[in-house]
């Protein structure tokens, strides 16, 4: 079983060849694929987290899709000097797909 720990978007996803993830906005490159940098490589017994070694792992990803998360609603209020205050927030994602791990 072959598996990585990439870092995307300030946090760190668990991945495999063919999976899902949902990341922080990414461009892509003309060819719609992204590069994730690795922090953790398991290659069946093997773990790697040198980052010298690291540095030759390349983990691809396919953009499947951009789109935007659900809506958060944020509210300030102060108790009796009349401030009411309403703010909302959709946060912007980026679906990829996993094709390899080398």
């Amino acid at each position: 079983m072959v598996y990585a720990v990439v870092r995307a978007g300030g946090r760190q996803e668990k991945v495999e060849v063919g999976t899902i993830v949902t990341l922080d906005r990414i461009k892509a490159d003309k060819d719609g694929n992204i590069q994730l940098a690795a922090v953790l490589l398991v290659d069946g017994e093997k773990i790697t987290s040198d980052s010298k070694t690291l540095s030759g792992v390349k983990v691809t990803a396919e953009v499947l899709e951009d789109l935007r998360g659900p809506k958060i609603v944020i509210q300030k209020f102060k108790n009796k000097t009349g401030y009411k205050k309403r703010q909302g927030h959709r946060q912007e994602l980026t679906r990829v797909k996993v094709t390899t791990i080398k």
